[in-house]
């Protein structure tokens, strides 16, 4: 049985991946801190759900060992993320918001990682391991500065773990959503909405869930299993630079 990891499997990106992931076959095993969350839509595909917050290493550890009881992990996605509760200028950005921002999105996701990885490597079968990172790890948004610092961590983490897990038979791989209807965009959807009416996004539209999904598939089910220490851009086009 192939064991998938999922994180932020409440909603958004996590959710739409580990669906996808258990309707190809993979037991999956996700982690959010919701503690009712709406998982009617993987009726009859195995799911197991373990509430916990990723930035605390006993919730970790008993995501690990929740997968490791259910069989060989296959595969991670670090998916689960949070936005600053409030956007401030970076001049005004504090010290709480940073650490609650950097908790999750980096130190959660690096050390979920090393379990992970350490893990597979005891089981000598390889892996795959997909980061979810953000165009904000590339993109200048100065005022949520400790979002786009902590996937630029995310990056780095990705490259790091590629290296050291490239001998092992187990890639790491990042995607890099651009923008996405999930319930973290949902407060800045007017925002959002005139700047792809203005031609922000090339394709014309907001991305969703889905489109991320199938990329995470492709990295966890070998399709792309000769790329390691790579990040996938899918942000309908937003990176390109225009005249």
């Amino acid at each position: 049985m192939k064991i998938a990891i999922v994180t932020g499997i409440a909603g958004g990106i996590g959710k739409a991946s580990a669906l996808l992931l258990a309707k190809k076959g993979y037991a999956v095993v996700g982690m959010g801190r919701s503690e009712t969350p709406d998982l009617s839509d993987f009726e009859g595909l195995d799911i197991t759900y373990v509430r916990g917050d990723i930035s605390l290493g006993e919730d970790r550890a008993r995501l690990v060992s929740a997968a490791v009881s259910k069989g060989e992990i296959a595969a991670l996605v670090n998916v689960a993320g949070v936005a600053p509760k409030v956007r401030r200028d970076i001049l005004e950005m504090t010290e709480e918001s940073y650490d609650l921002v950097m908790g999750i999105n980096t130190k959660g996701t690096l050390f979920l990682t090393q379990a992970v990885a350490s893990e597979m490597v005891r089981q000598g079968k390889g892996g795959a391991i997909v980061n979810i990172s953000s165009c904000s790890a590339y993109t200048s948004s100065t005022s949520r500065g400790e979002y786009c610092i902590s996937k630029a961590g995310v990056s780095m983490i990705t490259k790091l773990f590629a290296d050291r897990l490239s001998g092992e038979g187990i890639t790491v791989n990042e995607i890099c959503p651009g923008i996405i209807a999930t319930g973290m965009t949902e407060a800045v959807k007017e925002k959002y909405d005139a700047l792809i009416e203005d031609g922000l996004v090339p394709l014309g539209r907001w991305g969703e869930p889905d489109d991320i999904a199938k990329a995470v598939v492709a990295l966890c089910d070998g399709t792309l299993g000769y790329m390691t220490g790579e990040s996938l851009i899918i942000d309908g086009g937003m990176h390109v630079r225009r005249l």
